[in-house]
């Protein structure tokens, strides 16, 4: 990943939604080694932070609502969050939950794109996002899986003024020059019912330790680990509550 710190209109902070909060919690430190600190504050409603060192990487929380599915979601880095959610609902996505003040921290929301992909707004305070990118344990790349992706980049330009590199198989979205992420068109291979959504990759020192390390604390791995000849090795995996994401080899880079 070429971005290095949270920037506005950026990728700036991924959050796990569960089931079982205190097994995700043994699972994600025994995977990446990190250190979770969960907020004692009741209004918190058990919210856990992942540390790497003193660096913040992810957090961690049980399911806030009805219906809300297991998964990690992806957040996006705005000046002005009232003004975002406008730009969404005029490139015809639509705003989910929000904004909402987190503490001191910032101000948050969730959102749908067009074509069905959820994603978060953040609106930093006190807190800006992940304190390091793309180092073993910590985000590196998010990937937007969707059937739709001409609409997806008519959206995602329009409201974030984002780049987009379509020169390669894989396009790559970017934000001031940088890429944080790409875009995967969902064709036959992928089950009707899995809906357009956002997955986030983690950096490792070795994707096929991993991979094995997820299956023996009960995961899965969906998608074998695999070198791209244009990029790194990488695999697909699935937490035992069942929320995906992806692992890359920190070498290689995104």
């Amino acid at each position: 990943m070429e971005q290095s710190a949270p920037v506005t209109g950026g990728l700036c902070w991924a959050e796990l939604g569960t089931t079982d909060p205190e097994s995700a919690r043994r699972f994600y430190t025994r995977l990446f080694g990190w250190r979770p600190e969960t907020d004692p504050r009741q209004e918190s409603g058990g919210h856990t932070v992942a540390y790497l060192g003193d660096a913040a990487v992810a957090a961690l929380a049980p399911l806030y609502q009805e219906g809300q599915p297991v998964a990690w979601n992806v957040s996006f880095a705005v000046a002005d969050i009232d003004a975002a959610l406008r730009a969404v609902g005029a490139a015809g996505g639509q705003a989910l939950l929000g904004p909402t003040d987190v503490f001191d921290a910032g101000r948050s929301a969730v959102a749908v794109d067009p074509t069905g992909a959820v994603f978060q707004l953040w609106q930093a305070d006190a807190f800006p996002g992940a304190g390091v990118f793309d180092v073993p344990g910590s985000l590196g790349w998010v990937e937007l899986m969707t059937r739709a992706p001409r609409q997806a980049v008519s959206f995602y330009t329009g409201v974030f003024g984002w780049s987009v590199d379509a020169s390669r198989r894989y396009p790559r979205w970017g934000v001031d020059g940088a890429a944080f992420g790409g875009m995967v068109t969902m064709d036959e291979k992928f089950p009707h019912e899995v809906p357009a959504h956002w997955l986030p990759y983690f950096a490792v020192e070795d994707v096929d330790d991993a991979a094995v390390t997820t299956t023996t604390v009960e995961g899965t791995v969906l998608m074998e680990p695999v070198s791209h000849p244009e990029g790194p090795r990488i695999a697909v995996l699935r937490d035992p509550q069942g929320a995906m994401f992806g692992v890359y080899r920190a070498a290689d880079g995104r």
